[in-house]
């Protein structure tokens, strides 16, 4: 068995959860013995069996491999979906079922909707998403697969520390993460915070106006940059109160799996992916422009964070790989 790894995003371009979830996804399935390459565009002599597509892939895409006797896997992320409210969804799905009748398929080929159902496997992270899948897109449910993201053994094997007074986000700084409101509400709460992370670029305004925050209050606001030694970085959970991270969207946090790896509370914002993963074993808080009522969550989390319930301990990547492996080997056995 031959699985080629595709993505649309060059990693050059954009860090983030994505990488590490594709680059641990290919480590761990050649630990369990699969053979995976990734996509060579340029190389017509490349062979797999398996063509595993992280993102939404073309329709034209799915037609060429299917004729080439590949099956195609699609992991896709409804991150921007999944966090909009059920008016949204509903108007949502009214313009894609009257697009798809009315428009001609010149229009709407670019959305690749039709890819959804044409794949072999669908994997989404969550039953949150899987739902989503099948009520927005008409996606058979026999195609859809929860698979969840795994966690590094560095983070699962990691030991208990004596806790500090800082809460502590890891993520990438930007609008998407609210890192900035985050900070600014911290500091109306008077709560340390430890930022660990990066713009993704150095010139990125957001990522400015955070460095602004951070220099003007230094006992409040700790940031020394991002932490990519895996090691320091479960330290870093382990020595921590709490864990917070209040996005406006999110699909499965891996940062948020890392710290429930390393028996961090959770504070997370209050959206179905988080409410679906963890349930009653994290604090939420709503999505809100109010810096005043984020610091009053805030304040209130950093309070309570040494009394509240540990989040279960998530998968390992072999365990992910596992499950992906025998799906692959269900998918070679059977005829389209």
């Amino acid at each position: 068995m031959k699985v080629l790894f595709n993505h649309d995003d060059p990693f050059l371009l954009m860090h983030g959860g994505f990488q590490i979830q594709i680059e641990q996804t290919k480590t761990a399935l050649e630990q369990a013995g699969v053979e995976v390459e990734y996509l060579r565009w340029w190389d017509d002599a490349q062979r797999g069996d398996i063509l595993h597509f992280f993102g939404r892939p073309r329709q034209s895409h799915v037609e060429f491999a299917h004729k080439k006797g590949i099956k195609v896997v699609m992991t896709q992320l409804l991150t921007g979906l999944g966090s909009r409210g059920a008016g949204q969804r509903r108007l949502q799905k009214i313009v894609i079922g009257a697009s798809e009748k009315l428009l001609p398929a010149m229009f709407t080929a670019p959305f690749s909707w039709d890819a959804y159902r044409s794949v072999d496997a669908a994997i989404l992270l969550t039953p949150w998403e899987a739902q989503l899948m099948r009520e927005m897109f008409s996606v058979p449910r026999e195609k859809i697969h929860v698979i969840p993201n795994g966690v590094e053994t560095v983070f699962l094997n990691s030991q208990p520390l004596l806790r500090g007074p800082w809460l502590v986000c890891t993520a990438t700084i930007t609008e998407r993460k609210r890192v900035v409101e985050l900070a600014e509400a911290a500091v109306v709460a008077q709560t340390p915070l430890w930022i660990i992370g990066k713009p993704y670029s150095d010139s990125d305004p957001y990522g400015q106006r955070f460095l602004q925050i951070a220099r003007q209050n230094p006992k409040l606001i700790r940031y020394d940059g991002p932490i990519y030694d895996r090691a320091k970085l479960a330290e870093a959970y382990r020595t921590a109160r709490g864990f917070v991270l209040l996005s406006t969207m999110e699909s499965l946090s891996l940062s948020a799996l890392e710290a429930a790896a390393c028996e961090l509370p959770l504070l997370l914002s209050d959206l179905p992916w988080a409410r679906t993963v963890f349930q009653q074993n994290a604090s939420y808080c709503p999505v809100t422009p109010s810096a005043g009522r984020t610091a009053d969550d805030l304040q209130k989390f950093h309070a309570a964070a040494p009394s509240l319930s540990i989040p279960p301990k998530p998968m390992t990547w072999l365990e992910v790989a596992t499950q992906l492996k025998s799906l692959y080997a269900g998918l070679l056995k059977t005829s389209r």
